[in-house]
């Protein structure tokens, strides 16, 4: 099951806060002692960075195995952007009195690292710590690829997060699933998981098919609002079904197209038919899931630039400029996302 961490950074005592959320998620998912310090040092330079340049901010911590264990930190901020990327980027580069080097030591020591900035609007930094005493498994789909996916989950605050997100290969489709489990909270999280855990049982049915599974398997759960999307092998196209009110936007060619799922709730009540839409996915083509915790009326981004980003960044992105400290979260809130992959990315 996914662990999620929020950890608000509006002073220096919260650096330790973050620290000590990091070194959980590590001892979670068991990354050894040498990469378990580089989380620290890269820990410490993002909450750094969000005191001396942003005013504060954020940082959301989650786990994931994706053939080996991996930590992903993302630091997000309302601040003024930063002006030159390259200079903060240089390795060596730093503004503060931080203990390593900047945005440049940690993108040296991670296994991914990205960023995305916009002028008045903020930043987003990405990091993924990866244990590399271990290999990746063997990829169970790679005719699907180029696609890309990444998310965010932010629990509300004092609560596990309920919601859980996923890809899950087969052997000529990949499907995108986003569960939010009824309420929040540990019965939250175990219908979500138990969604995300059917699913990989079963990657190469339909998402019609996906949901009759899901119904069963989530029987004596409180059950899940879920959505599925899924791009099968050479066909471009898109296959979307979905049960409860998690939102799906697709950019198309003609703008951005709203998918709507059937009410209801897998394993408590599913509607005797759901649909099972067929959209086009071609190259360019980026698909958002977020649960309910996200306001209904969200702007979708329009920064051309953020495609060559990663996912997990463009979710961070949306999850970020739909929110303020104005507007409290009142559920937990995800956002997924699934890209195509560009053929040049420029950082």
């Amino acid at each position: 099951m996914t662990r999620v961490w929020d950890v608000p950074v509006h002073d220096s005592t919260q650096a330790h806060d973050v620290r000590v959320a990091v070194e959980a998620a590590c001892d979670h998912v068991g990354l050894g002692a040498d990469r378990t310090a580089d989380a620290d040092l890269a820990a410490t330079e993002l909450a750094t960075n969000l005191l001396r340049h942003a005013g504060g901010g954020r940082i959301l911590i989650d786990t994931a195995d994706d053939g080996r264990p991996v930590v992903q930190m993302l630091a997000v901020d309302h601040g003024p952007g930063i002006r030159d990327v390259a200079a903060a980027l240089r390795d060596g580069y730093s503004t503060t009195t931080s203990l390593g080097a900047g945005l440049g030591a940690c993108r040296r020591i991670a296994d991914t690292f990205d960023l995305h900035t916009a002028p008045g609007r903020g930043t987003v930094v990405l990091v993924r710590m990866a244990d590399r005493r271990t290999t990746r498994r063997a990829e169970a789909a790679p005719a699907v690829r180029p696609v890309r996916v990444g998310g965010v989950h932010v629990p509300l605050v004092g609560e596990t997060c309920g919601d859980a997100w996923a890809c899950v290969p087969g052997r000529d489709r990949l499907t995108l699933v986003l569960a939010d489990g009824l309420g929040h909270g540990p019965e939250g999280a175990r219908a979500s998981a138990a969604a995300v855990d059917e699913l990989r049982r079963v990657p190469d049915l339909p998402p019609v098919e996906m949901l009759r599974r899901l119904d069963d398997a989530l029987r004596g759960t409180r059950g899940a609002a879920v959505a599925l999307a899924q791009l099968a092998q050479h066909t471009g196209h898109m296959l979307f079904a979905g049960v409860g009110n998690v939102g799906a936007r697709l950019r198309t060619e003609r703008g951005w197209q709203p998918l709507l799922s059937r009410p209801g709730i897998v394993g408590a009540y599913r509607p005797a038919v759901v649909p099972e839409r067929q959209l086009p996915w071609k190259d360019g083509g980026l698909l958002i899931l977020h649960s309910d915790g996200l306001p209904s009326r969200w702007a979708p981004p329009e920064d051309s630039y953020l495609d060559h980003r990663d996912p997990a960044v463009i979710a961070a992105v949306v999850l970020r400029d739909a929110s303020s400290s104005a507007r409290p979260a009142r559920d937990d809130t995800t956002v997924a996302v699934m890209a195509s992959t560009p053929r040049d990315r420029p950082l």
